[in-house]
C-alpha cells in the first residue's frame, strides 16, 4: 500500500500547486515564480544529493533520456502550464490532468509494452467520466478569461507530462527518486534562468510576504515533495497504474478551492468527485496488470 499512499498525496499537492500558482501569479511573473521554484528544490536537494551520491552510478548513453526528462518535466510542461493558469481558472486547469492517464496508457502499451486488463480500463473510463461530469458542472468565472487557449495549453502539459512519465519509468530502474529529481530541478533552474533574461521577462519590484510563502511552498513541497513521491511510486508500480491516480488531481482541486478561495461544489459536482475517485480505486489490482516481454 506504500506506493498508492505515497501517489495519494502526490497527488494532492500536485492538486494545491494549481491554488498557488493561480494565486502567486497575480503577484509574480511566472518566469520568476517558476525560476525560484526550482532553485529551492535544487537548494534543498542538494546535501542529499551529496550523501546518496556513491549509492548511483551514470550509465553511459543516459545522457539523452536524462536530458529528455528534464526537457518534457519541469522545463516545457510548467511554460505551458504556467500560460495555462494565465487564461483558464486553476479548476478547469485541474480537470485537463485527468487526460494524462489515457496518454500514459497508450505510451505505455507502444513502448514500455504495458498491458492493461479490462477491469484497469473500465476503471480509468469511469473516473474519466466523471471528470467530464465534473466539467459540465462547473461554472464559468472571471479567473478564466479565455478558457479555450488555456485548457489546450494544459492539454499541451499532459503531454508533455506523459513524456516524463515514461521516461521516469525507464530510468527509475538505474536512479533513485532523489537523483531524477535532482536531475530535473537542476535543469529547471537553468532553463528558467535563461528566461528570465529574455526580454518579456518582468522582475518583480515588491516582496508581498504572502505570494514569498506560496513560492517557499512550491519549490519545497511541490516541486521536490510531489514530484520525488511520484518519481518513487512509478518504480513500484506499473506506469498506467500510476498515473491513474491523476484523475485524483481534478477532485483535490476543486476541494482546496472550496477552502482555499471559497468556491462550492452543487450536489452534482459531488457525486462526480465520487465517480472518479471510485474509477480510480476499480483500476487498481494486484491482477489487472500484465507484462508484455
Amino acid at each position: 500500500m506504500l506506493p498508492y499512499l505515497a501517489l495519494t498525496m502526490a497527488m494532492l499537492l500536485w492538486a494545491s500547486s494549481f491554488i498557488a500558482l493561480k494565486t502567486v501569479f497575480v503577484v509574480f511573473d511566472p518566469l520568476f515564480v517558476l525560476f525560484c521554484r526550482m532553485v529551492i528544490a535544487s537548494a534543498l536537494l542538494l546535501p542529499l544529493l551529496v550523501w546518496q551520491g556513491r549509492r548511483w552510478r551514470y550509465r553511459a548513453g543516459d545522457w539523452k533520456w536524462i536530458l529528455l526528462l528534464g526537457l518534457c518535466e519541469p522545463c516545457l510542461y510548467f511554460l505551458f502550464e504556467a500560460q495555462a493558469l494565465l487564461h483558464t481558472s486553476a479548476s478547469q486547469a485541474g480537470l485537463i490532468t485527468a487526460t494524462l492517464p489515457i496518454l500514459a496508457a497508450l505510451g505505455a502499451l507502444l513502448l514500455l509494452k504495458e498491458r492493461l486488463s479490462s477491469r484497469a480500463w473500465l476503471g480509468i473510463a469511469v473516473s474519466l467520466s466523471g471528470v467530464v461530469w465534473l466539467t459540465l458542472t462547473s461554472e464559468t468565472s472571471a479567473a478564466a478569461p479565455n478558457p479555450l487557449l488555456g485548457n489546450t495549453l494544459e492539454f499541451l502539459a499532459m503531454i508533455c507530462a506523459t513524456g516524463y512519465v515514461l521516461i521516469a519509468k525507464k530510468l527509475s530502474s538505474r536512479y533513485s527518486a532523489l537523483a531524477i529529481t535532482g536531475v530535473q530541478t537542476v535543469m529547471g533552474s537553468v532553463w528558467f534562468g535563461a528566461s528570465l533574461l529574455t526580454p518579456w521577462a518582468r522582475w518583480p519590484q515588491a516582496f508581498p510576504v504572502e505570494a514569498v510563502w506560496w513560492v517557499l511552498y512550491l519549490g519545497a513541497f511541490i516541486t521536490l515533495g510531489a514530484y520525488g513521491l511520484y518519481t518513487w511510486s512509478v518504480s513500484k508500480v506499473p506506469v498506467a497504474m500510476a498515473a491513474a491516480f491523476i484523475n485524483l488531481i481534478p477532485v483535490f482541486t476543486l476541494i482546496l478551492a472550496g477552502l482555499l478561495l471559497d468556491e462550492r461544489l452543487n450536489g452534482w459536482q459531488w457525486l462526480a468527485c465520487i465517480l472518479v475517485l471510485g474509477g480510480v480505486l476499480l483500476s487498481q489490482s494486484k491482477r489487472q496488470t500484465t507484462h508484455q516481454a
